[in-house]
């Protein structure tokens, strides 16, 4: 049995790869893709032994449970359902609650240090990096977490200098030699986003993908 298109959008906080992802969606067929963000595999704050959330350093590799993101996209590359985890930023804690995730033709895998861990990079059909400039990242995500995750902007200030920005140096921007494609200006390259959509058109058609049995 063929096997669904896995492909991975990498990029910066506040790079734009939720936007190249829903522009991306906007040209396929909606129904043959599912989106798993590498967000929702955030580790308990249960497991930091006690620190506070302003001691922890969310943007490293090490405050993700990976290990089962693997796991589950190896089970929807052979046509069976997963149980998505559900995270809760203000609460910093993953509830009990998970989504059912059902295989589709095209899985795409989004978030910042998706390309660090080669076995899942090995996963991926297509890598592409997102890269914005520093300055319009910070402001994308300070309005993020503002609005959406409920942060000061003193906290937010403080988490960008103290591991934000060090660990974008460290492994994301590094990981970006591992891309297939890197856009430019994120979500406003329409022209890159329509270079992509057209590839990921082509190989579904030459590959044939279907969609299995679930189970």
């Amino acid at each position: 049995m063929n096997q669904p298109l896995i492909i991975g959008i990498a990029g910066g906080t506040g790079s734009g790869k939720t936007t190249v992802t829903y522009k991306i969606l906007e040209r396929l067929d909606i129904n043959k893709v599912v989106v798993i963000q590498h967000d929702a595999y955030y580790k308990d704050i249960s497991v930091f032994n006690g620190l506070k959330p302003s001691e922890i350093n969310f943007d490293h590799p090490d405050a993700l449970e990976t290990s089962l993101l693997i796991e589950h996209i190896k089970r929807l590359k052979e046509w069976k359902s997963i149980q998505l985890p559900i995270y809760d930023f203000k609460s910093y804690t993953r509830s009990k609650e998970t989504v059912l995730i059902q295989p589709k033709n095209i899985i795409i895998i989004e978030g910042i240090l998706i390309f660090v861990e080669k076995e899942l990079r090995d996963l991926m059909d297509i890598k592409i990096y997102v890269d914005t400039d520093a300055d319009e990242r910070l402001l994308r995500r300070i309005k993020r977490d503002l609005i959406e995750r409920g942060r000061s902007i003193e906290s937010i200030i403080a988490q960008y200098n103290s591991t934000v920005k060090p660990m974008h140096l460290e492994f994301v921007e590094p990981s970006k030699r591992w891309a297939d494609v890197i856009i430019p200006k994120g979500g406003e390259n329409e022209v890159a986003i329509d270079m992509v959509a057209t590839k990921i058109k082509e190989m579904i058609r030459h590959a044939d993908v279907f969609t299995g049995d679930f189970s």
